[in-house]
């Protein structure tokens, strides 16, 4: 059976740099070159995208829900493979599926549905990102302020083992309910810690950067702001080098002039790069789900409770390309890299995603050019055509 593929006729995007008049190789799952048309291994499958874009397949570390399911209210394998497939039509081709602050029962169920999937090699799972239980509650959000609580030396011991078993696995914690030696232990074992629902001033979040955190969860939303004379978490995730920061771009948890002025500021090597944060909803025509008991309500593009507190985006990915491209003006390019190369690289998979290169996953989005998505593969696999 052939399994090498040969896309042509579009534009190609690969992470870093354009590619006019050339096709991208595929085999066995991985980007084998990019080349000239005439040089296209005469045993490939040639498949011809008519104009347009292929890019790199998008990458959301931040994922509660999507095709009508929610993890929190579905913890299993299933479900994580409903999810992923949900986001595949948008552009996503690797994601974490996010658990929100739930019971130690569901959290547990979540981890080992999480093991599971990366055991089958569901498509599109990445790994898992468990936002919470360990928060702020004065910046609980949506989050159910009963099922807040500290880290444990069971819920530390529980993440290094889940660890071993999937390829990322990501935690948003408060500096208030999370010891900085247990940080420290996280991260020394691989685990990938953020900071989010947290009230920490500057100094905290530039401490616990130093003990081992490397992300902060959903810029500006949920967290200590930026002030004269104490810059918050926000100031921290932005002035901080070594902190990635994830950004919900719909122009509702952030004003663009925010998202413009973060972005002109960010210090590196650290990124902003883009979320979903994504529920049930997503690719449906839902109005309403609910979360922890509470009902949720889809309306005028947000997710918010009855007290018009937001509760997750309505989001998907492709959308947050175009808005920072048109209405952030940022150029396509960097646009592109805030949707693939920039999360995989935050935590740690970007020798394997996020860039078209030889040896890469052939993980693929092809986009017309009004931004739509029309194809989408992951390794190499069609897993989305449009029409």
């Amino acid at each position: 059976m052939n399994t090498r593929l040969a896309l042509t006729g579009a534009r190609i995007f690969d992470g870093d740099r354009w590619h006019d008049d050339a096709a991208l190789v595929a085999a066995d799952g991985l980007v084998e070159a990019i080349v000239a048309p005439a040089d296209i291994p005469p045993d490939a499958r040639t498949l011809d995208l008519g104009g347009g874009i292929l890019a790199p397949g998008f990458v959301d570390l931040q994922v509660n829900g999507g095709g009508g399911v929610m993890l929190n209210d579905a913890p299993s394998v299933e479900a994580i493979r409903t999810i992923c497939a949900a986001h595949a039509p948008f552009g996503t081709t690797a994601l974490l599926p996010t658990l929100i602050t739930d019971t130690p029962q569901i959290t547990t169920a979540a981890i080992h549905a999480g093991e599971e999937a990366a055991a089958a090699g569901v498509p599109g799972f990445l790994g898992l990102h468990l936002e919470g239980p360990h928060l702020s509650l004065a910046r609980k959000g949506a989050h159910d302020p009963k099922l807040i609580r500290p880290m444990t030396d069971t819920d530390e011991a529980a993440l290094i083992a889940a660890r071993k078993k999937m390829p990322v696995l990501l935690t948003t914690v408060a500096p208030e309910s999370v010891e900085a030696a247990r940080v420290a232990a996280l991260a020394a074992a691989g685990v990938v810690v953020s900071l989010g629902h947290s009230d920490a001033g500057y100094d905290a979040a530039m401490a616990y950067a130093g003990a081992g955190a490397t992300l902060a969860t959903h810029l500006f939303n949920a967290m200590s702001q930026m002030g004269n004379r104490e810059p918050g978490l926000a100031g921290a995730a932005i002035d901080g080098g070594t902190f990635w920061a994830g950004l919900i771009a719909d122009g509702i948890h952030v004003h663009p002039a925010t998202m413009g002025t973060a972005l002109r500021a960010k210090r590196g090597p650290g990124r902003i790069f883009l979320v979903t944060d994504a529920m049930a909803p997503l690719g449906t025509d839902m109005t309403s789900f609910t979360l922890n008991g509470r009902t949720i309500y889809r309306r005028d593009g947000s997710l918010r409770l009855a007290d018009g507190t937001l509760a997750g985006a309505d989001l998907d990915m492709i959308s947050a390309v175009r808005f920072m491209h048109r209405a952030i003006g940022l150029d396509l390019a960097e646009a592109l890299r805030m949707a693939s190369a920039y999360p995989a690289d935050a935590v740690g998979q970007g020798h394997r995603r996020g860039r078209l290169a030889r040896g890469m996953a052939a993980d693929m989005v092809a986009l017309t050019d009004a931004l739509d998505v029309s194809g989408v593969w992951i390794g190499g696999r069609e897993v989305f055509a449009e029409g």
